[in-house]
């Protein structure tokens, strides 16, 4: 396909012909072999050590949703990686948290961006969010053969529906089986901290600035109970991805107001090193 390409100039028929609004359609019909679950793995006997990504949250509030991630990535009980990013935009109103094997977690992230892309461009328009939702659990589903190999991937998905006027959040697991989350969700290894760190002090009527704090409070906890999830480390000058989604579109948070709300958090841990107690009534 590609000698062909550069010999004559043009693109090939495939290029050309109308077809499905699914890359991935594309790709399997095409070049299967570029698709992460169609790829074969040697064989291997025991688990296989590769960087892990770990907890992602997310919070809802009236006019939008809050998406955010540590920075650790972890290979056995060795840290791989401090600053590793694991929150992406997937286009103008949605974003996508990774935790599970991280190589091949940002590989699914850039083929889901793509899908969303390429469909705007067939279609002439965007994905409803819940149809953003129902493509990537397909491409979940699509890598179970490689997650029960142990490179499983558990993304947390979340956007702004500008059909509802309000953010959703979808949770997944390893064999796309897709759910939608109420007020808060968490995914990897510190979820179970994190959660019962959002459980206490989610209210629905959170401002966008209580709910980005909350999200740190609750990686913190997190990182409190869960040796593969980074809480902030002000030596190093590295902070949580936190972004926010509003009908205004996807916004990643300032290295420079990540760092404030990760200090005010820390300066009040020194008061309450557990954290902050929910409202009694």
């Amino acid at each position: 396909m590609e000698a062909n390409t550069r010999s004559t100039g043009r693109l090939p028929a495939a290029f050309l012909t109308p077809g499905s609004s699914s890359f991935m359609d594309f790709l399997s019909e095409h070049q299967p072999e570029l698709l992460p679950g169609k790829r074969s793995l040697p064989p291997v006997q025991g688990v296989i050590e590769a960087p892990h990504g770990t907890t992602i949250v997310a919070v809802t509030f009236p006019g939008g949703v809050v998406l955010a991630g540590d920075r650790r990535a972890t290979m056995g009980n060795v840290i791989a990686q401090r600053d590793i990013e694991k929150v992406f935009p997937a286009d103008e109103y949605s974003a996508v948290g990774i935790a599970g094997t991280a190589g091949l977690a940002v590989e699914m992230v850039k083929l889901f961006q793509l899908e969303l892309e390429h469909f705007e461009k067939v279609e002439g328009t965007q994905l409803s969010l819940e149809g953003k939702a129902n493509r990537l659990s397909t491409m979940i589903r699509s890598n179970l053969g490689m997650a029960m190999q142990g490179l499983a991937v558990v993304p947390l998905f979340a956007g702004y529906d500008v059909d509802r006027e309000k953010g959703r959040i979808f949770s997944y697991d390893v064999t796309g089986g897709r759910s939608e989350e109420h007020g808060f969700a968490a995914t990897g290894s510190g979820s179970l901290f994190a959660r019962g760190a959002m459980k206490k002090l989610y209210r629905e009527d959170l401002t966008e600035e209580q709910a980005t704090t909350l999200v740190v409070q609750a990686l913190y906890d997190a990182a409190d109970d869960d040796s593969a999830t980074g809480g902030p480390d002000v030596a190093r000058r590295i902070y949580p991805i936190v972004t926010v989604i509003t009908d205004e579109g996807f916004r990643k948070v300032t290295d420079d107001e990540s760092s404030q709300i990760a200090r005010s958090i820390l300066e009040r841990r020194l008061e309450q090193p557990d954290g902050p107690r929910a409202a009694l009534l």
